[in-house]
């Protein structure tokens, strides 16, 4: 048997084709390039879509729980395919999945901004009634009649009578498409990279491959705060008479304009993975060495596909059972999920509304949370991973001060992360919502505490928001409930006098229109809380990489690409998608005043109760990553006992050659797997 083969492989090396007659497409070097803007395109749009959502909320008059389904129908879409592709993907011609997918996943954001052409223009909910040279506000009248909750002019709002469209199914299917088509990019990409690459080569690969990744969410929240900005009917309505600025609860960007650009370059990824072949010439070494251990994987895989071609089927439900049960066995790599699962929730849930967070706990517009995010955090979570994978290098890390460094990072990291709790703002004062009309501290829910004797002939509406600031530093949901008679200006300059509910508590009894800002004191607290915030992701990220080592290094060589996909799946089912949609829904009953739908009917939130929702938002995931940081530590005790039982200290052939879920000692005989299948591996071989 040993013939046949020998002359196969001295077949397969001969018939390599010369260098200089091979493809441009025939190079590792020009699919890594080609496979790293892919992976910048699908993180644009993932980190895009996560900057969008309070303008999401508005533009289609959501919850933060329904936004939460939305956001993770992006996992959903994942979980639907990622089996098949894991099995078959790796039998059929792997560049031409990755350009199905990322055509799909193009395909998928461009949908997502579909609704924006269909829905019409923006009639945002508003107490001004325009008509053709001049603006009427709904004033404190006798017999006034408040306008409807939406309508902006005399004209009937069409298709109310049919209760409107769910557009917002578009961005679901969108989002899930956009999940079915980022599938293949990442265990396909880098299973054919790590294929064709030699072994030194490899691992710098693949840290490329991650440094760029990072780099689209920077440029997804720099987009996400440009189109902020923006008006959503830019070019198509007079931004003269929109009356509501970006700081408003109200205020809606152009949501639409990044999910284009997105689509666009997602589509652009895919064209070159047409190209590429099945297999690429497979990279050479210059050592003679190496040479020598090339030929010797050309000879191995010979073995495995001879073996191969003897079965009857390459891969037994048999064998794949046993190999889900070696891993659900293995203590260390159970608690790893578990952690993860944890800390995942607590990162999912902060991504997903941070830029929300910051909208209402320090008054700031969209635009400007998504930038800050985008230009502090992401930068700062990309020096951390490479700064934590270049120490564990530079000092050559065993497991076991791996695991103690990523257990101190997440503490520092935790710890940091405290001090949110004394950064925050206090409510702004509204009348009737969060102070009464004397000015005392006092929530009030469902606009239950809006209507007061200085405003109780006012014929008023409680379902409106249209606020307006007075000089006393209180806002008042509308001109209506302040008690205002009479009022001078148009458009955004519009203000009130004569307003009664005011005059009690303050000797000028006009206001402006518009939402008093936060208080000075609190635009003093951001600068330290994005500072805190800016540290505490470093921490975090810090020891990301001496945490991912613990499932590389703990789990059986063989059952590696099994165990990374084991938690892929677990991850996305139990953080993915339930994390956005708890969140969610804990932040809704924080809600204050709920805006109305233009056909009636409960619409977005304008206003949250900043304590609670600060309480909530941070308080669950301090708990969250709390409990992660402590079933680490119970990975370190069970790594403890498992590779410094016969005092070893560095890692050595028994943490990586004994299968890890056994309690076996070291030693030849007990914990050695036979000589005549053992390989060489550098990562294994080495201390990380």
């Amino acid at each position: 048997m040993e013939n046949p083969l020998k002359e196969k492989l001295n077949t397969t090396v001969n018939s390599l084709p010369p260098k200089e007659k091979r493809s441009h497409f025939n190079n590792l070097k020009v699919f890594l390039a080609v496979l790293s803007f892919s992976y910048f395109a699908k993180t644009l749009s993932g980190s895009y879509i996560k900057s969008t959502i309070t303008q999401l909320e508005r533009r289609f008059d959501l919850s933060s729980s329904l936004i939460g389904i939305i956001d993770g129908s992006f996992e959903i879409g994942n979980l639907l395919v990622i089996s098949f592709v894991s099995y078959f993907g790796a039998k059929l011609h792997r560049p031409r999945l990755i350009a199905i997918g990322c055509l799909i996943m193009g395909l998928g954001t461009l949908l997502i901004a579909l609704p924006h052409f269909f829905m019409g223009r923006y009639n945002y909910e508003t107490a001004l009634t325009f008509s053709s040279n001049s603006t009427t506000v709904s004033q404190c009248s006798n017999d006034s009649s408040s306008t409807g909750p939406g309508e902006i002019s005399n004209v009937p709002l069409p298709g109310c009578e049919k209760g409107g469209s769910p557009m917002w199914i578009y961005i679901f299917l969108g989002n899930l498409l956009r999940g079915i088509g980022e599938t293949p990019v990442t265990p396909l990409g880098l299973s054919y990279l790590d294929d064709h690459a030699i072994e030194e080569n490899a691992s710098f690969y693949i840290g490329i491959l991650h440094t760029i990744a990072l780099v689209g969410p920077l440029f997804g929240f720099l987009l996400g705060s440009y189109c902020a900005k923006i008006f959503v009917d830019i070019g198509f309505v007079d931004l003269e008479r929109v009356t509501i600025s970006a700081r408003d609860a109200r205020w809606v960007g152009a949501w639409w304009l990044g999910f284009l650009i997105a689509g666009t370059v997602a589509i652009l990824s895919s064209i070159p993975f047409w190209f590429f072949p099945k297999s690429l010439t497979k990279e050479l070494r210059k050592k003679e060495l190496s040479k020598t251990r090339e030929k010797m994987e050309f000879f191995k895989q010979d073995l495995h596909e001879l073996a191969g071609n003897n079965a009857k089927s390459p891969i037994s439900a048999t064998g794949f059972i046993s190999s889900v049960k070696s891993l659900f066995t293995n203590h260390i790599y159970i608690s790893y999920l578990l952690s993860m699962v944890l800390q995942v929730n607590a990162l999912v849930g902060l991504l997903s509304f941070k830029a929300k967070f910051i909208e209402q706990q320090y008054g700031q517009s969209a635009s400007k949370s998504n930038f800050l995010i985008g230009l502090l955090n992401i930068p700062a979570v990309c020096l951390g991973i490479f700064f934590g994978g270049l120490v564990m290098k530079r000092f050559k890390l065993n497991i076991i001060q791996a695991i103690k460094m990523n257990i101190g990072c997440s503490v520092v990291g935790w710890l940091l992360a405290l001090t949110y709790f004394g950064m925050g703002c206090d409510n702004s004062r509204v009348a009737g919502l969060t102070v009464s009309y004397e000015g005392n501290p006092q929530i009030s829910f469902e606009g239950s505490g809006l209507y007061h004797d200085c405003n109780i002939g006012c014929s008023c509406s409680r379902t409106q928001w249209e606020p307006i600031c007075a000089g006393n530093g209180i806002s008042y949901v509308t001109p209506c409930l302040a008690g205002c008679k009479t009022s001078s200006g148009a458009g955004k300059n519009i203000e009130f006098h004569n307003c009664s509910c005011i005059s009690t508590l303050a000797m000028n009894s006009s206001a402006l229109l518009g939402q008093c800002s936060k208080s000075a004191e609190c635009q003093k607290i951001f600068p330290y809380y994005l500072a805190f915030s800016v540290l505490s992701a470093f921490s975090y990220s810090f020891g990301a990489i001496p945490g991912f080592m613990v499932l590389l290094r703990c789990t059986e060589p063989g059952l590696k690409s099994l165990a990374i996909g084991v938690q892929t799946l677990i991850i996305r089912a139990l953080a993915g998608i339930p994390a956005p949609v708890y969140f969610g829904a804990l932040i809704d009953r924080t809600c204050l005043k709920w805006g109305m739908k233009r056909c009636g009917g409960q619409g977005a939130c304008r206003m949250y109760d900043s304590n609670t929702f600060r309480n909530i938002f941070l308080g669950l995931q301090t708990i969250l990553r709390g409990f992660g940081i402590l079933v680490f530590l119970r990975i370190l005790m069970l790594a403890k006992r498992q590779f410094q039982a016969k005092g070893q200290h560095t890692a050595t052939k028994c943490d990586t050659e004994v299968m890890p879920f056994q309690d076996k000692d070291c030693g030849p005989g007990n914990g050695d797997l036979p000589a005549k299948v053992k390989t060489s591996d550098p990562i294994k071989e080495s201390h990380v």
